[in-house]
């Protein structure tokens, strides 16, 4: 069980900023659901409707859109990253 607020990354196979994202995640040690639009594409639809965007990855922490993998790394760069995590 993680023990931070649960994370949802939208992503591709394909998207280099999708892979971005993950190895970002990985290397903070978190767990995260990894959602393939590619491979289920009926999500890309409620992926759209929770972000505003049809662009890959999109992430969310807790239920809440962060945006993509520049929005992640910004926040983390600036410690907000962490402090929504509750770290």
């Amino acid at each position: 069980m993680p023990q931070h607020p649960p994370i949802k990354i939208y992503s591709t196979a394909t998207c280099g900023y999708c892979a971005a994202a993950r190895q970002l995640l990985k290397k903070k040690g978190l767990s995260f659901e990894d959602v393939r639009v590619d491979l289920q594409p009926e999500f890309r639809a409620a992926m759209a409707a929770q972000s505003g965007s049809r662009t890959v990855p999109q992430i969310f922490i807790d239920g809440n859109a962060i945006g993509g993998y520049d929005d992640m790394a910004q926040l983390d760069a600036s410690g907000e990253l962490d402090t929504m995590l509750g770290r």
